[in-house]
């Protein structure tokens, strides 16, 4: 692929409004469906999956067990972001996000109809895996596409805001996800292990149909046909190649960045529901309604901070939110432990609903602008989700081993981890290729998320075109 200097401002102006409405409404409503799937599955792993799918066993192993198949869509994750990744940069980013959200919103569904260890013995938990590696392939390139597609359809200074439109959808996705979960939770334990689990499964089938008509009227991204045409008279490189020869330092910062947040964002999300239900006696939809509270508020703030990156820089604000969470990785289990609902509803809703998306809404901005074009959603899908792979399914699985380890089920080593994740996310933001300016210039609010040959983050422009 010829080589060619790394610009994001579309050569012809924003894109057209009725576009930016359709991009707006593809990656908000379709992300929020794949995660409504995703943290579905994470719910049902901490209060279902061990009873059903690895009975025989006492309750913090069978959520230990239930905790690994999350842990196996996770390995399956970074082999989705290569290779979806690498279709997305070649054949196109709307392609992908509809293969992703099919294969996703299928397997989901399909897990719903599966029969328990009960019925057909090891073949159950067999089945479980290979269906959770599908959702952790469609997942694995979800978040890439979705929030390339945002940042390359962006007007000039939103790329903070529309970047965030993924994080956005996202959090919606886990608000009908955790309220389903509430809903579930205060059945009859008997009635929610025989068939009330499998509703919100089997309603994936619906929803898939919903948003495969969403994604199917998006737009190609501006800077995808861009690239194609002047790759035309080049020889034709491999994206992953590419990318793996000349991108290494953005992979890196990437990597920091995904291994960091999710190890953070799944402590607080999901491990801590199998602490409160396990070993603090609470009641399980005493979490559910907490994450609940936490997503509501999550879609207030997402937009904030996305507002906030194209005020101050995507890099800083990511990197208050690892400050912010590293401080509060102690107070997070104080507040736990105190068993009482409301002190864990605004414990929740701090983690989950504040700080959690501090570091979350800048990403579509921050990690995009990592990359050129031509191997952008590659250079996302695979440094996110290698990081996601490492820290998101093992975090929980690490937490839950520490605590079911501690004859007084002490958390302090969990908040070290806590604390170590939020430091590897701030020295991500530290190594931002944007962290020096592109060439001399008035500085404005936010510019020092500049860098050489790289995307601009508050409405800069491609050479040649004025402010």
């Amino acid at each position: 692929m010829a080589k060619h200097p790394q610009t994001d401002a579309p050569d012809s102006g924003p894109p057209p409004a009725t576009a930016r409405r359709r991009v707006a409404t593809a990656t908000i409503v379709g992300s929020a469906l794949e995660w409504y799937d995703f943290y579905l599955y994470a719910s049902m792993a901490a209060l279902v999956f061990g009873k059903i799918f690895f009975p025989g066993t006492d309750d913090t192993a069978g959520t230990m067990a239930a905790f690994a198949t999350f842990a196996a869509g996770f390995l399956a994750r970074p082999l989705g972001g290569i290779l979806f990744g690498h279709l997305a940069d070649r054949i196109g980013r709307r392609n992908v996000l509809i293969i992703t959200f099919v294969l996703m919103g299928v397997s989901t569904g399909l897990i719903g109809l599966l029969p328990t260890y009960d019925s057909i013995g090891v073949a159950a938990p067999a089945f479980l895996v290979v269906l959770r590696i599908l959702q952790g392939l469609g997942s694995g390139a979800e978040y890439a596409s979705a929030a390339v597609v945002a940042y390359e359809h962006a007007d000039e200074g939103r790329r903070g805001r529309q970047g965030a439109w993924p994080a956005l959808g996202l959090n919606l996705g886990l608000l009908l996800s955790s309220l389903t979960v509430t809903v579930l939770t205060t059945l009859d334990e008997d009635v929610l292990l025989d068939w009330g689990w499998r509703v919100p499964f089997v309603a994936s089938f619906a929803l898939a149909g919903v948003g495969l008509w969403v994604r199917r009227r998006v737009p190609e991204s501006p800077d995808f046909q861009r690239d194609k045409k002047k790759e035309q008279d080049a020889a034709p490189q491999l994206p992953l190649v590419t990318l793996l020869r000349k991108q290494r330092r953005g992979l890196l910062v990437v990597l920091a960045v995904s291994l960091g947040y999710n190890a953070l964002s799944y402590i607080f999300k999901t491990f801590s529901l199998a602490y409160l239900s396990d070993f603090q006696d609470v009641s399980a939809s005493v979490g559910a309604f907490g994450i609940t509270l936490a997503s509501a508020t999550a879609i207030v703030t997402v937009p904030l901070f996305g507002w906030a990156s194209d005020r101050f820089g995507s890099r800083k604000v990511l990197a208050v939110g690892g400050v912010a969470s590293a401080l509060f990785a102690f107070p997070f289990f104080v507040l736990l432990d105190t068993q009482n609902s409301v002190v864990i509803w605004v414990c929740l809703i701090i983690a989950t609903g504040v700080l959690a998306p501090m570091m979350f809404a800048p990403q579509g901005a921050f990690l995009s602008r990592q990359f050129p074009a031509d191997v952008r959603v590659s250079g996302v899908g695979t440094g996110r989700e290698i990081g996601a792979a490492l820290s998101g399914g093992l975090a929980p699985l690490a937490a839950l081993a520490i605590v079911g380890a501690s004859a007084t089920n002490a958390t302090w080593g969990v908040s070290l981890i806590l604390v170590g994740a939020a430091v590897v996310v701030v020295l991500g933001a530290a190594f931002d290729r944007g962290a020096r300016p592109a060439r001399p210039a008035a500085p404005q609010d936010g510019d020092d998320d500049l860098t050489p040959g790289q995307a601009p983050e508050r409405g800069e422009v491609s050479a040649g075109r004025a402010r």
